[in-house]
């Protein structure tokens, strides 16, 4: 049985539908019909101002960010799709922290269901910085159907790193 990698915190039985769209080789048809736009933000502005209007929308009383970007180099390195940090850094007698977002940069190429998904879920560690109760029920709250768009991200994922060319979008 192979293993799915982004799946093995699902029920056995999701998997095997998975496992079962892979065999019949229809998992990226499966994808692209569920999500077949493609967003604009191809740039590390525009990501910038995509993600601060989310949260004006969402958390107007939460931190400011200094910097949002994508990064080719960090699914890569750390295993991750997007990453929230604070850098902390002296600036006279004071401490100042830069708080960032990165997003991994194959999501350039993925649906702005995925994007959204990530930029939530990034923002979410804005209040709450485990992933806890709370910081899936705020993430419910900036994007309702959360965890069906985390799956299905998980399902892009496996089906990315199954496919001969894995630059090509769904």
């Amino acid at each position: 049985m192979m293993p799915l990698t982004y799946l093995q915190a699902y029920p056995a039985t999701l998997q095997d539908k998975v496992r079962q769209l892979i065999a019949q080789e229809r998992l990226g048809e499966h994808l692209a019909g569920r999500y077949p736009d493609r967003h604009a933000v191809q740039s590390d502005k525009a990501l910038y101002a995509y993600t601060m209007a989310l949260k004006l929308q969402h958390l107007k009383n939460a931190p400011g960010i200094d910097k949002v970007q994508y990064d080719s180099k960090l699914d890569v390195v750390q295993r991750a799709l997007g990453l929230h940090t604070a850098i902390s850094r002296v600036q006279g007698s004071r401490l100042k922290a830069k708080k960032e977002i990165r997003v991994a940069s194959l999501f350039k190429a993925a649906a702005p269901e995925f994007l959204e998904t990530i930029v939530v879920h990034e923002l979410a560690h804005l209040k709450e910085f485990e992933h806890n109760k709370a910081f899936y029920q705020l993430c419910r709250y900036m994007l309702p159907d959360y965890h069906q768009l985390e799956f299905d991200l998980r399902v892009y994922l496996t089906w990315r790193e199954l496919a001969p060319s894995a630059d090509a979008p769904v």
